[in-house]
């Protein structure tokens, strides 16, 4: 019996081991059967052919089981569309509520001239998943996708609006965009339609888009600093026009005209808009106080004026001027290929008890400087020596060629402007800001990517900056009251 026993368990044992090798060998068959099947696999795609059948069935409609009415708001005019239940359905909540509720084969639906214009090519793109926008259909497409709640489509337009903010239009379309973001809430889309206008206002303002621009938007403009213009008296001269295109109330052409910073106007050309601007002598009375202050701040020395003044507001703070007598623009051709430097005179500062000073300036633009955290370690460096590796990063600094007691109550902050071309039009692709003289832009064309030709922050292979420096004036001693 013992025998027995003993060799079944012996049998079992190595039939166990047996089965054991069995399926080892008929799992790695399989797994190698599989990724012998992986490897052949392929993706036979027709999903253009099923795109052009569901436009030939709109087309078509063949198979149809309701008829669009779209009838323009306030009018007779009707357009006709025959579309399915089923494709209108499974794109819009909003379709399918409709068509469950409709009483027959009809669905009217009412929309404003604009919508109803561009209404069936909304509907193709439900039954086709692409769409061909222009500048002036924009709204009206993004007015349909957010009432239907077309939501991937709503969202590809709002990133259309985003890009195409440089195209060229007969009578422009920025304004417009942000004019619908406000009405819509789109905080982004507003945001990106008011940075391009201020980065880019010395243009906005010889274009007939100027004076569609609203009331709420002129005076949100005009409290900037980062608006990008050739001086204070071309806004002062572009208010004037749109004040007169635009007959506005006498509030809000008051407000506009005590947001221009007059302090920024040299006192030859304030007293020829006393004397010529037909607008300040209508309004003359109420911007008087701001012109006697800025008369006075050409006639003393800031740090005269900020004993009595209060120096740190917006009347003696510069926008970014492109005249010469703010900066200068600098073009870098290859700009991946080695340091560069350059120097340019600016004025010490906006007031004309400083008119005949110059400041002599010196821009190291670098496009591998090694980190400052990094370059510490190496005392054998200057702090103004670009130690250039392969993982750095490009830098721009800029500094004084010489120190002056005249410097003494101002703190000269540095505006680096970088200019692409987009739509074929020259735009402001970027502004950065920073103020110490040995201070690096930590995100100073960070994205740019200037390896690449075909990189956004390049015209033609080559970097476009305009420098400004921007002396900004502060208190010494408290102002007295």
């Amino acid at each position: 019996m013992v025998n027995f026993f003993g060799k079944s368990i012996i049998y079992l044992a190595n039939l166990c081991v047996a089965v054991h090798f069995l399926n080892g060998s008929v799992d790695g068959a399989a797994l190698k059967h599989e990724a012998t099947l992986e490897i052949s696999a392929a993706t036979i795609n027709h999903s253009m052919a099923l795109v052009q059948r569901m436009e030939a069935l709109l087309n078509h409609g063949n198979g149809s089981d309701v008829t669009l009415h779209v009838q323009t708001v306030n009018t007779d005019e009707v357009k006709v569309i025959q579309v399915h239940t089923l494709v209108l359905s499974l794109q819009s909540d909003v379709f399918d509520e409709l068509l469950q509720t409709r009483n027959s084969s009809v669905l009217t639906l009412r929309e404003t001239a604009e919508c109803a214009a561009v209404f069936d090519k909304f509907i193709r793109y439900l039954y086709c998943g692409d769409i061909t926008v222009r500048l002036n259909q924009a709204i009206a497409l993004h007015k349909l996708a957010s009432k239907y709640h077309v939501w991937d489509l709503q969202q590809g337009l709002t990133q259309y609006m985003t890009h195409h903010l440089s195209s060229d239009s007969p009578t422009g379309h920025v304004v417009g965009w942000y004019q619908y973001a406000m009405q819509i809430g789109d905080v982004a889309l507003q945001n990106s339609c008011l940075q391009y206008l201020s980065w880019n206002l010395s243009s906005v303002l010889h274009s007939a888009e100027w004076s569609s621009v609203g009331e709420e938007l002129l005076l949100n403009l005009l409290q900037r600093s980062d608006l990008v213009l050739q001086s204070e008296l071309e806004l002062y001269e572009a208010l004037e026009t749109w004040i007169n295109q635009n007959q506005p109330s006498t509030t809000t052409a008051e407000n506009a005209l005590k947001a221009i910073r007059y302090a920024m106007i040299s006192p030859q050309h304030l007293f020829h808009l006393q004397k010529k601007s037909s607008l300040m002598g209508k309004y003359y009375e109420s911007v008087r106080d701001l012109l006697f202050l800025a008369f006075q701040f050409h006639a003393s020395s800031p740090v005269q004026l900020a004993k009595y003044f209060d120096v740190n507001c917006s009347l003696f703070t510069p926008r970014n001027y492109l005249s010469p007598a703010w900066g200068s623009p600098w073009v870098i051709n290859n700009p991946t290929r080695d340091d560069r430097s350059f120097s340019f005179p600016t004025q010490l500062g906006p007031s004309g008890h400083d008119a005949n000073k110059r400041v002599t300036w010196n821009a190291l633009f670098s496009p591998r400087w090694l980190p400052l955290s990094v370059r510490s370690s190496y005392p054998e460096h200057g702090s103004m020596q670009p130690t250039r590796t392969d993982g750095g990063r490009p830098r721009i600094i800029i500094t004084p060629a010489t120190s002056s007691p005249d410097f003494a109550g101002v703190t000269f902050q540095k505006t680096v402007i970088v200019s692409t071309r987009k739509q074929g039009k020259v735009v402001v692709r970027h502004v950065y800001n920073f103020h110490q003289s040995t201070e690096e832009v930590g995100d100073f064309l960070l994205d740019a990517d200037l390896q690449r030709r075909t990189s956004e922050y390049l015209i033609d292979s080559s970097l476009y900056l305009h420098i400004i420096v921007k002396p900004l004036y502060h208190s010494l001693i408290v102002a007295k009251k």
